[in-house]
C-alpha cells in the first residue's frame, strides 16, 4: 500500500505531474481568489455578545447616543506651560473640525466658542497638558480611523508648527499626540502592517542559512523553501477566499504568526522526510527503490505528527476569546497543506532531483563509494556510527537511566517552579513600544491627570418600573429614582478607587436606564482597576436592593451593566482564564488519544504527555527569568500561556513520535535498549536541525515591536529548544529504558531474535 501510494505521487512517471498540479493549483488559486491580506480585519471584537460589557455598550448606544462610539483624545503639551497662541491652534483646530469634519467624527467639543479662560481652567493644575476629547462612529473601521487621525494632523501641521511631529520634553515646544481607544487601536494596527511580509522574508532568510550550515548543501537548503513557498500560495487564497465569504475573521497577527508557523513546522516535516531519504540512498541502489523506502518509513511519523498540529490547533475553536478563535482555521489548515506538501511536493522533487540533491555531499551505498573511489582515486570520507554524538547520547541514556531521568527531572522542575510566581497583566498599552503615540499621550495624561481619564468606565443600571400610571405615582417614582441615583453617585465616590463620578444621566428612549461615567485612580488597563470592575457593579447593585429596587442581589446585579476601555479588559481576563480552563485540557485529552491510538501503548502515552507538558511549564519558568531579570519585564501578558501551550504541546509532540516510531519500527529486530539507543542516535541529528530552525523562527517574533508577540515567541522558542536538547534525546529514552518491555503494554511485543545485545557492545 505505501510503495504504491509512494508512486502515485513520486513514481518515475509521476514525479512531474505531481509537481506541476501544485503549480498549476498555486496559480490558479491565486489568480482566482482574492489574497488573504485583502480581507484582514484588524478591528475585529474579541468578546462574545453576551459579555457584560458588549451589553452595556448595546444599551449606551441605544439610550445615551452621545456617549457611545470610539473616544479619541488629543493631549495637547508644552514643557513650559501651555501659552495662549497655543490654545489658538486647538481652537483653529476645532473650528476646522467642525466645518470640515474628517470620516466618522461624530462629536467633537466647540473649544473655538469658548473664551480663552475656559480651556485654561480644563488644563492640568501645572498647566502643560490640554485633552481635546473626540468621538468617533461606533462602527467606524480601523482604515477609517487611521484617514481622519491624519487628517487632524495635517489641520495643525504648518511650516512654523507640526506639534504631532515634535519632540515631547522639548522646551518652548508645543506637541500633540492622539491617544485614547481610536488612537490605540490604529497604533496597533500600524505595528502589524507588512508584518508577515516581513516575517516571511527574515524567516526565509534565516532558515535558508541554517540549512546552509547544517547540511551545507544549496540544493537542499532550497527543497524545504520551495515545499513551504508552495503551501504558503495554497494557503493564503484560501483563507482570503474563506475571509470574503465571513466564513471566518482573520487579522494581521495571525497571518504574521501563521507565517513563522509555516516555514518553522513545515521546514521540519520536510527535513524528515529529507533525512529519511538521505538513509536509504546510503543502503539502496535505485532512486525509485530509495522513495518506497523512505515514504514507508517516515510517512506514518509525519502525518501523525501534522495531524497532532492541525487537531491541537482546532481545538482553539473552542474558546470563546476572539483572538484564539481567529488563530484556529489559519494555523491548522496551514499545518495541514504542508503536511500534504511534504508527502506529495518534496518526494517528487527529491525524486527528480536524485542523489545530487545533496551535493555536494552526495549519499553513495557501500559498493557505488567502492566504485568511486576505484574510478576517481579519493577516498571517501566514512563515519565511525559508534564515535558520533548520538551514538553517545545513545550509550548513556541505556546505560545509566536513572541518573539520566533525575538529571533532567531536577532541572526541568526547578525551572518550573518559576512559573508558579508568574504576574500576568491586560494592559495592551504596556505591550507597545514607547515611541508609540498613543501610549506617549496616555504617559502625559497618567502624569498631569487622572490616570483613568484615559478610558472612563460608563455605569448603568435600570430602574424596576411600576405598574401605576398616575401622575401622582410618577412624581413619587421620579422622587425615589432621584434618591436612588444620587446614592449611588454618593456611593460611588466613597470607593478607594474611584476618582470623580459624573451626575446621573437619564436615558433617552427609556427612563428608566441611568448612567454614570466614573473615571478611576489607577491606570484603566492594569488589574488594579479591573479588580474594581465587579466592585462597582456590587456597589450599585447594594443601593437597588437597600431601596427593595430588586428582589436580590443577583436580581439587582441584572440590573447594573459597566461599559468602557476597563470593563472589556475584565471580561478579557475572564475570558481568558475561562479558556485556558477549557482549551487546555482539550488539547490534553485529544493528542493523549491520538498518540495512543497511535502507539497502541499506555506507558508510552502517559510519560510522552508527562514529559511535554513539563518541557511547557519549564519554558514559562525559563522565559520569565529571562524577560523579567534580563528585559526588566514586569509581568508576562495574560495570553502569552495558552498560546505558547497549543504550539509547545503540539509542536513537542512531533520530535517524540519521530523518535518514538523509530525505537517502536527497531523494536521488532532487536532488544529494546538496542532499539532505543539506535533510535536516539539515527534520530538525534534531524531533531537537533529540526529544532534549532523551528526555535529560530519562532525567535524571529522577538524582533517585533508589541510585546505580546516578543514574549510569545522567545517563550515557545525556549520551549522548543528544551524538547529538543533534554525532553527528546535524554529524559523521553532514558524512561522507555526504565519502562523496558512493559512500555508496549496493552499492545503485543513481536517476539523477535535480537542482533545485537546492547549490554556487551557497550562493554566492548
Amino acid at each position: 500500500m505505501m510503495n504504491k501510494l509512494a508512486m502515485y505521487v513520486a513514481g518515475p512517471r509521476t514525479k512531474w505531474a505531481t509537481l506541476i498540479v501544485w503549480l498549476v493549483v498555486a496559480i490558479v488559486l491565486t489568480i482566482t481568489l482574492p489574497s488573504v491580506k485583502q480581507h484582514e480585519r484588524n478591528n475585529a471584537p474579541n468578546l462574545p455578545e453576551e459579555a457584560d460589557s458588549v451589553v452595556a455598550s448595546q444599551i449606551i448606544a441605544e439610550q445615551f447616543p452621545g456617549a457611545s462610539g470610539i473616544p479619541a483624545l488629543v493631549v495637547w503639551s508644552r514643557a513650559t506651560g501651555l501659552t495662549d497662541e497655543d490654545y489658538s491652534v486647538i481652537q483653529s483646530l476645532a473650528a476646522e473640525l467642525e466645518k470640515q469634519p474628517p470620516a466618522a467624527l461624530q462629536q467633537s467639543v466647540p473649544l473655538h466658542q469658548m473664551p480663552p479662560i475656559a480651556l485654561q481652567q480644563m488644563t492640568s493644575e501645572d498647566g502643560t497638558v490640554f485633552i481635546q476629547p473626540l468621538l468617533f462612529e461606533e462602527d467606524a473601521v480601523t482604515e477609517t480611523l487611521k484617514a481622519s487621525i491624519q487628517h487632524i494632523q495635517q489641520q495643525v501641521t504648518t511650516d512654523e508648527q507640526a506639534p504631532f511631529a515634535a519632540e515631547l520634553g522639548e522646551k518652548d515646544v508645543l506637541t500633540a499626540r492622539i491617544s485614547g481607544p481610536a488612537g490605540i487601536l490604529v497604533d496597533a494596527t500600524d505595528l502589524f502592517k507588512n508584518a508577515d511580509f516581513v516575517l516571511m522574508v527574515a524567516t526565509v532568510l534565516l532558515v535558508l542559512v541554517l540549512l546552509l550550515f547544517i547540511y551545507r548543501s544549496p540544493i537542499l537548503a532550497i527543497i524545504p523553501l520551495i515545499g513551504v513557498g508552495f503551501a504558503y500560495l495554497v494557503t493564503s487564497p484560501i483563507l482570503g477566499w474563506l475571509a470574503a465569504n465571513d466564513w471566518i475573521v482573520i487579522d494581521s497577527q495571525a497571518t504574521a504568526i501563521m507565517t513563522v508557523l509555516l516555514f518553522g513546522a513545515g521546514t521540519d516535516y520536510c527535513l524528515f522526510y529529507i533525512t529519511r531519504f538521505r538513509h536509504e540512498l546510503q543502503q539502496t541502489a535505485t532512486i525509485t527503490d530509495a522513495i518506497k523506502q523512505t515514504f514507508r518509513g517516515a510517512s506514518g511519523a509525519i502525518a501523525m505528527s501534522g495531524f497532532t498540529v492541525v487537531l491541537a490547533l482546532l481545538s482553539l475553536l473552542a474558546a470563546e476569546y476572539g483572538s484564539y478563535q481567529r488563530f484556529a482555521i489559519p494555523f491548522s489548515l496551514s499545518i495541514f497543506i504542508m503536511g500534504i506538501a511534504s508527502l506529495t511536493l518534496v518526494p517528487a522533487l527529491l525524486a527528480i532531483i536524485g542523489r545530487k540533491s545533496f551535493f555536494p555531499f552526495i549519499p553513495r551505498t557501500p559498493e557505488m563509494i567502492v566504485a568511486y573511489e576505484a574510478k576517481t582515486g579519493k577516498r571517501v570520507k566514512r563515519k565511525d556510527p559508534e564515535r558520533t554524538l548520538g551514538n553517545r547520547v545513545g550509550n548513556l541514556v541505556v546505560r545509566k537511566p536513572w541518573q539520566v531521568v533525575m538529571t533532567c527531572t531536577i532541572l526541568l522542575v526547578t525551572l518550573a517552579l518559576f512559573a508558579i510566581s508568574i504576574p500576568y497583566k491586560y494592559d495592551l498599552l504596556s505591550s507597545f513600544p514607547d515611541n508609540m503615540p498613543s501610549k506617549q499621550g496616555y504617559e502625559q495624561i497618567a502624569q498631569a491627570f487622572e490616570p483613568g481619564e484615559l478610558a472612563p468606565v460608563t455605569i448603568v443600571m435600570q430602574h424596576q418600573q411600576n405598574e401605576s400610571s398616575t401622575d401622582t405615582k410618577t412624581d413619587t417614582d421620579a422622587n425615589a429614582r432621584e434618591q436612588i441615583e444620587q446614592q449611588v453617585k454618593t456611593t460611588l465616590e466613597q470607593m478607594p478607587q474611584v476618582g470623580e463620578v459624573s451626575a446621573p444621566v437619564q436615558g433617552v428612549n427609556d427612563t428608566t436606564y441611568t448612567s454614570f461615567t466614573v473615571i478611576l485612580h489607577t491606570n484603566p488597563y492594569e488589574q488594579e482597576a479591573m479588580d474594581a470592575i465587579p466592585k462597582l457593579r456590587l456597589a450599585a447593585a447594594e443601593v437597588l436592593l437597600e431601596n427593595k429596587t430588586a428582589s436580590s442581589l443577583e436580581a439587582a446585579q441584572n440590573m447594573v451593566w459597566i461599559g468602557g476601555q476597563t470593563a472589556e479588559q475584565y471580561d478579557n481576563r475572564e475570558l481568558n482564564s475561562r479558556d485556558n480552563k477549557v482549551v487546555m485540557p482539550l488539547v490534553i485529552v485529544l493528542i493523549t488519544i491520538l498518540l495512543f491510538i497511535y502507539l497502541r501503548s499506555l506507558w508510552a502515552t502517559i510519560y510522552l504527555v508527562a514529559t511535554v507538558l513539563l518541557s511547557f511549564v519549564s519554558a514559562l519558568g525559563l522565559g520569565w527569568l529571562i524577560l523579567h531579570y534580563g528585559f526588566g519585564v514586569e509581568a508576562l501578558q495574560g495570553a502569552i500561556p495558552l498560546y505558547a501551550f497549543v504550539f509547545l504541546i503540539a509542536l513537542g509532540e512531533d520530535y517524540n513520535i519521530f523518535m518514538v516510531s523509530s525505537i517502536w519500527k527497531k523494536s521488532k529486530e532487536m532488544l529494546l535498549k538496542q532499539a532505543i539507543k539506535e533510535g536516539v542516535s539515527q534520530t538525534g541529528s534531524v531533531i537537533t536541525s529540526a529544532g534549532l530552525i523551528l526555535a529560530a523562527t519562532f525567535a524571529v517574533l522577538a524582533t517585533l515591536p508589541l510585546q505580546v508577540l516578543m514574549q510569545f515567541g522567545l517563550i515557545t522558542a525556549l520551549g522548543v529548544l528544551l524538547d529538543t536538547f533534554i525532553v527528546r534525546p535524554f529524559l523521553v529514552p532514558a524512561i522507555t529504558t526504565l519502562v523496558g518491555e512493559r512500555v508496549f503494554w496493552p499492545g503485543k511485543r513481536p517476539e523477535v531474535a535480537p542482533k545485537i545485545n546492547v549490554v556487551s557492545q557497550d562493554r566492548t
